[in-house]
């Protein structure tokens, strides 16, 4: 079946690459964004995926593309899902309805993809750092390329984004660094500096206080006209000392708005004006996260992305009814609401996210118990220190991070956390292969890099019920910190009983006895072991299957007690083979000294891109047919 392909507008089908679009006169660039963001939206309402972060730099991207000259000149997109515009305006349009689908074009920036793609992105708060190399480059080559970095969407609460601007300061390097402030990243951004930004545009007092005095300033006949040439200097200084202009200036860099961020003729001035401005600058705009489309206006993280189709004009979701079938949670979902009922019996309990109370389902909590919740925006190296901080003092610190957003703060987890013993819960939401987001996105290297640090439980629940006694469990804990991982999406959809059972710590399950083969699993992975057993029963051979629940420490008598009763052993994991689940068995099977066999099945040293989970389990193996062949393999059954 052929894909639905959103049709362009006039002006946008003439545009293949940045070359097209600067054949344009300036009084054409409105109709080119119009145009872009009615695609945006065309196919978004589809296909689903990021939505509001691009819809709000329609015109951002064409004056861009327009003034400089891509791909020699640089433009590096700061929090990747800014740039669909990016991307449809760059040659891709034709396969934009692919966007994050398999073996479709990522739904981020990446260098492979494009020579447009100045550098892939799909965290936050890396374009000034990138964007100040490239800069440094091309001074050490003695070239005259320009280097943008667009950051937003905020990225700018990321601490390693004013370590950018701190060296780019001191460097005096060329560059034009563009601050997208729209008061979100995919919740709405926290911290003082967000206040700092939204009180520039804000301020009723200084807006009326210079409206006056310019319509004062009118009534002098013969000197009003350079009075009010006085007093707009007089504001550009003022504004300099009570905005950011300030803030940026002492790190080195010459300061420029706000301006209007959907204007996009200004902003085509702007930049011709700034691309002719030597060393380090910042140009700062105003933007609506969602702009063009209603829905997406008013309710900004909601929008932020979309995974099912939806009315293009409404907002309205046209996924096919459940036909009363019954909801399943979200594994985010049980840790969500689990957290608030442990929280009510537990007043010690607090929570941290770093800037994601709705991906990691942190909101019941936060509005339940606010005063015991901390979004600490994109600073995940302050969210795991702040919640040691917090464990210093006796409380029960639940810290909420995607798998691939703890990487960044590795160094807090063993120093400031691990060494000193302190008991935090490490919450580790989209653990695995997550889907569309892709290589960027996906979490399959914390057990690998967990279970190598001391004082550190490592933990995976099969299922939604071991998710809330291992919550439970580790609320109680106060030896080591602890690691929960789960995937992102759907949970089994079992029936959970009331309350909470006490787990031990360390010891897995049997799940089903067998002949010859065990699968020793870890985590929601191991559902697919259920298929694949049912497919291997049709011919008549029978495997056991173990949930081991935990990487570290490891259950070592059920694993004697596999290795009494079995041939081979087969691991499966939803993470790295390197170093993770499987080589944790490997290694204590080794030291036993027994000639049993261990095949470890996890996702190979590879980079996986971008598909459904399904898609990609099936690619690398570990899917239930992928476990019917390697249980063949291992017996010598012909495959």
């Amino acid at each position: 079946m052929e894909l639905y392909k959103p049709q362009p507008g006039p002006l946008l089908e003439s545009i293949h690459y940045p070359a097209d679009l600067r054949k344009l006169s300036p009084e054409q660039l409105q109709e080119v964004c119009d145009e872009l963001r009615a695609y945006i939206i065309d196919t978004v309402s589809v296909y689903g995926g990021h939505f509001g972060a691009s819809l709000g730099v329609v015109e951002l991207t064409v004056a861009l593309h327009y003034v400089y000259n891509t791909p020699k000149d640089h433009i590096i997109w700061d929090v990747g899902h800014q740039a669909y515009g990016h991307k449809i305006i760059t040659g891709r349009r034709e396969e934009f309805h692919t966007n994050r689908r398999y073996s479709g074009i990522s739904g981020f920036p990446k260098r492979a993809e494009s020579e447009y793609d100045a550098f892939g992105v799909g965290h936050s708060s890396t374009s000034i750092s990138a964007g100040l190399g490239m800069a440094v480059a091309r001074d050490l080559n003695k070239t005259d390329e320009k280097i943008v970095s667009v950051i937003g969407d905020g990225a700018m609460t990321g601490g390693m984004a004013f370590e950018a601007l701190n060296n780019g300061g001191a460097l005096k390097s060329d560059m034009l660094v563009v601050l997208n402030d729209n008061n979100m990243s995919i919740d709405p951004n926290v911290g003082a500096l967000k206040e700092y930004l939204a009180e520039i545009t804000t301020s009723k007092t200084f807006n009326k206080m210079r409206d006056e005095l310019y319509d004062l300033l009118g009534h002098f006949k013969s000197a009003g006209e350079t009075m009010r040439k006085a007093a707009s200097r007089l504001e550009r200084a003022m504004t300099a000392a009570i905005t950011p202009g300030a803030l940026f200036q002492a790190l080195g860099f010459k300061y420029y708005g706000p301006v209007d961020g959907h204007n996009v003729d200004t902003l085509r001035r702007h930049l011709e004006d700034l691309r002719t401005v030597s060393g380090p600058k910042l140009l700062h705009i105003v933007t609506i996260k969602g702009k063009g489309f209603a829905p997406a206006e008013r309710e900004q993280t909601k929008w932020h992305a979309q995974s099912s189709p939806f009315d293009k004009i409404t907002g309205q979701s046209l996924a096919p009814p459940s036909n009363g079938n019954k909801k399943v949670p979200k594994y985010q979902d049980v840790f969500g609401e689990a957290l608030v009922e442990l929280a009510a019996n537990n007043e010690e309990i607090v929570a941290i996210t770093p800037a994601m109370p709705s991906g990691s389902s942190l909101w019941p909590m936060m509005k339940t118990f606010p005063e015991r919740s901390f979004d600490v925006g994109i600073a995940e190296q302050h969210a795991v220190t702040f919640a040691a901080g917090l464990a210093t003092q006796g409380k029960k610190a639940f810290a909420a991070l995607y798998s691939t957003f703890l990487q960044r703060a590795y160094d807090q987890v063993i120093h400031d956390v691990a060494i000193q013993k302190l008991p935090v819960v490490f919450c580790i939401d989209r653990a695995g292969l997550v889907g569309a987001d892709g290589p960027t996105h996906h979490g399959l290297y914390d057990v690998a890099y967990l279970r190598a640090v001391p004082n550190m439980i490592v933990s995976s629940p099969m299922d939604e019920q071991e998710l809330r006694d291992m919550l439970y469990t580790a609320s109680e804990h106060q030896d080591a910190a602890w690691a929960i991982r789960y995937p992102r999406g759907k949970s089994t959809g079992m029936e959970i009983r009331e309350g909470f059972q006490k787990t031990e710590i360390g010891k897995g399950r049997v799940i089903a006895e067998g002949v010859k083969v065990a699968v020793l699993s870890f985590g929601p992975i191991g559902n697919y072991v259920t298929a694949a057993m049912g497919e291997l029963k049709k011919e008549e051979i029978q495997i056991g299957h173990v949930d081991m629940r935990y990487a570290k420490p490891l259950d070592t008598d059920l694993i004697d007690y596999i290795l009494a009763g079995y041939d081979s052993i087969i691991t499966l994991e939803d993470g790295t083979k390197l170093g993770g689940f499987g080589s944790a068995v490997a290694e204590y099977v080794a030291s036993k000294g027994v000639a049993v066999p261990v095949t470890i099945m996890g996702v190979p040293d590879i980079i996986v891109e971008h598909g459904t989970q399904r898609e990609l389990h099936d690619e690398v193996g570990i899917g239930p047919d992928g476990i019917v062949r390697q249980v063949k393999k291992v017996l010598e059954i012909l495959v």
